[in-house]
């Protein structure tokens, strides 16, 4: 198979998400209200067993930016959820990739036995592997309250393997096989940009795949396979303003932030802050507070990002 490159894309304009107010054509900038909070996301670190070519934040085995978060410091948060009867119905964590912290299982256990929905994102190697007995555990006691979502950049090899590592792919396969033969809830994450051919082949060539290693995923769902557009913050794209939702015919609603939040603890901080999205954990003016109720002001979409991922886009981490 051969690999189509990309296409040129035109550098942004300097002038653009400078100003979280209004665009750089002095329009007003769109912004999005939490209408509720029914996802946190943990990042859990951003240590990650191998190294991608575009990870979206660049985790890998050296980048301890995001330190790992422990179980006492989720309880927190958790506990606040409960104090303040807040919407919540899922936890999904992320990292870098999550079985590197030790502490997961426990979290998970935590998230689980609050009633809550569970959701963990991981490449299916070695370090979920070396958690099996306790994911089983969970498994048994929870059953399909907990979804493990593994990251397949593309149906065939060649193509994962050029993103992540040479031989991943096996071993993402290998872990996803294991998931399925012990009954787990699985979810798979593609790149869409990888499917030169376009998204309905993209999804049939998942379906072969599936339907081959008998994994229990529907590649015409959008959720259990969810296909990721791709993110460059260099590249130009339009900036979104309050004009535009009626424009795109779309709801700020159906953003991310308006149902999310995510918390992260940095390097060397004394305790986990509170960000508008998944996607931005380096960038200050997304940190909203250290609580989740500090956290719970509207977010401008001041950033390449918000436009090209999510309202241009159309993406969404959870369901």
């Amino acid at each position: 198979m051969s690999v189509i490159a990309a296409p040129a894309t035109r550098p942004l304009d300097p002038l653009k998400f400078r100003d979280p107010l209004v665009t750089a054509k002095g329009e007003t900038r769109a912004t999005v209200a939490l209408t509720g909070l029914r996802t946190l996301w943990v990042n859990t670190g951003t240590l990650c067993n191998i190294t991608c070519r575009n990870c979206y934040i660049e985790s890998s085995p050296r980048n301890d930016a995001l330190a790992y978060l422990t179980a006492a410091e989720l309880r927190g948060y958790l506990e606040e959820i409960a104090r303040d009867a807040l919407p919540v119905e899922e936890v999904g964590f992320t990292g870098g990739e999550p079985f590197l912290n030790r502490e997961l299982p426990e979290m998970l256990r935590d998230v689980l036995s609050r009633g809550l929905r569970a959701l963990v994102l991981t490449n299916a190697m070695k370090p979920m592997r070396n958690h099996a007995a306790a994911l089983l555990a969970l498994q048994r006691e929870f059953g399909e309250r907990l979804t493990l979502r593994v990251s397949l950049d593309h149906h065939e090899p060649l193509i994962h393997d050029l993103e992540r590592q040479e031989g991943s792919f096996a071993q993402a396969l290998e872990g996803l096989d294991w998931l399925a033969r012990q009954g787990f809830r699985v979810h798979v994450a593609g790149r869409a940009a990888f499917g030169a051919e376009g998204e309905a082949a993209m999804r049939e060539g998942f379906a072969r795949l599936f339907a081959e290693r008998g994994i229990p995923v529907d590649a015409r769902d959008p959720v259990a396979l969810m296909l990721f557009p791709e993110m460059d913050a260099a590249a130009d794209v339009p900036e979104i303003t309050t004009a535009c939702w009626g424009i795109l015919k779309k709801s700020p609603d159906s953003l991310m932030c308006a149902s999310a939040r995510m918390v992260v603890k940095r390097r060397g901080a004394e305790r986990p802050a509170v960000l508008a999205c998944t996607l931005l954990p380096y960038d200050p003016q997304f940190e909203l507070g250290a609580t989740l109720a500090e956290a719970s002001r509207p977010v401008p979409l001041n950033h390449p990002h918000c436009a090209r991922f999510c309202v241009l886009g159309g993406a969404a981490c959870s369901r």
